[in-house]
């Protein structure tokens, strides 16, 4: 556990060699991306965390609005406290690429290279505002029936499935991981979503940085392909595509970690 302002922080780290922290998104855990850092953990040292007031990294104050720069500087004092002798490589996705983005702005010597994998930023939309309403709708939606109304009404305007549930016939762990998750999206709905996509990124430090950006190759564009084109066409940059979908690090491991060490050493 790490102790940061208003939370401490469950991270995990794996093997030896160049640092290499993997950020989730907003209703996953460490939990998620356990076949992917045992891979990368054969060249590097894996650092993976839950993000603050998910899972098992719990606030220490009332529960508010959330913030991409409070959970970027959480990754800047996980760097400093497990990997403070070189920059680390930084793979996040969905809204972990975004507090990768705001770490490399802030932090430029902590980050060796960035690959953000799907980026939800949604205020660099022409319609953003359109999206900022729905996601109110959202909410108010998750206020008056519950969770699985608005995660379905939010699936269907972004075309990204939820998670399932976790049923018994699921093996143990992936029962727990997703019993976790299902918590956690009450927190996304109330305290992230609609602050989260706020966030703006510095597109000058992104033109400076080693930065990639990817999207999941499989299955119908979604809204967040957009959003990474957005991203693209304003720092000047090609888009390469990683196996599987939003959650191909988790579907496609193998395949996945393959791509993301090309991604690293180009």
């Amino acid at each position: 556990m790490l102790t940061v302002p208003g939370a401490e922080i469950h991270y995990e780290v794996r093997g030896s060699g160049p640092p290499l922290l993997l950020i989730n998104g907003g209703d996953g855990d460490a939990a998620m991306f356990g076949p992917l850092a045992g891979l990368l953990a054969e060249s590097h040292t894996v650092i993976t965390y839950d993000l603050r007031g998910n899972s098992r990294s719990r606030l220490t104050g009332s529960p508010e609005a959330q913030w991409i720069e409070e959970h970027g500087h959480d990754a800047h004092l996980l760097l400093r406290a497990v990997a403070a002798e070189e920059p680390a490589c930084v793979f996040g996705t969905s809204y972990g690429g975004m507090i990768g983005m705001d770490v490399v702005a802030r932090h430029p010597g902590q980050v060796r290279a960035l690959v953000a994998h799907e980026p939800f930023v949604i205020d660099l939309l022409p319609d953003a505002n359109r999206w900022h309403a729905l996601f109110q709708e959202v909410y108010e939606l998750y206020e008056r029936e519950g969770v699985d109304s608005a995660l379905r009404t939010f699936s269907e305007a972004i075309g990204v499935d939820g998670p399932p549930e976790p049923t018994y016939s699921l093996p143990a762990p992936v029962r727990e991981m997703l019993a976790r998750i299902r918590v956690n999206l009450e927190t996304c709905l109330a305290y992230e979503l609609r602050t989260f996509v706020r966030f703006r990124p510095d597109l000058d430090a992104l033109r400076s940085a080693r930065f990639t950006l990817v999207i999941g190759g499989a299955g119908p564009a979604t809204l967040l392909h957009r959003t990474t084109q957005a991203l693209a066409d304003q720092i000047g940059t090609g888009i390469a595509e990683f196996p599987g979908g939003h959650v191909g690090f988790l579907t496609h491991p193998a395949d996945f970690a393959a791509a993301l060490r090309r991604a690293f050493e180009a």
